[in-house]
């Protein structure tokens, strides 16, 4: 599973139980992501949290970037059993939204942040795969 957390809304994505492809699943607000994971872990099967992280260019972490490794923080004590990492999600927005044109949605569903959001994380997660295939 991708998130990809904003102070607003965060993007989630999950994989296929082969863990080839992911898919957007849902946009949901900020406040309410650990009772949301909950939830959906007692229903599904996750193995790993995979979160962006936003770098600046030169590959620091950005201000929210300190943020992120607090909800970090609080998601691998919440849930110890997933294994959890950090992805450059550098681009994913804007890759995000040429993917929405591309697909043809329409403009009013382009400027939908929400849609922006859950394809981010999946953008993010088919990265991380893309990687796990490589090593």
């Amino acid at each position: 599973m991708a998130i990809d957390y904003g102070l607003k809304r965060v993007g989630i994505a999950v994989t296929d139980p082969l863990q080839i492809i992911a898919s957007p699943l849902t946009t949901i607000v900020a406040s309410i992501l650990l009772p949301f994971l909950k939830d959906y872990l007692q229903q599904e099967n996750v193995v790993t949290f995979v979160m962006g992280m936003p770098n600046h260019l030169n590959g620091r972490p950005s201000q929210m970037g300190k943020t992120i490794q607090q909800i970090g923080i609080q998601l691998k004590k919440a849930f110890p059993a997933q294994s959890f990492y950090y992805q450059d999600e550098r681009f994913t927005s804007k890759l995000a939204l040429q993917g929405l044109y591309q697909a043809g949605y329409s403009r009013k569903d382009r400027a939908d942040k929400s849609n922006i959001d859950k394809v981010s994380a999946a953008i993010l997660l088919q990265s991380f795969l893309n990687k796990q295939m490589v090593v």
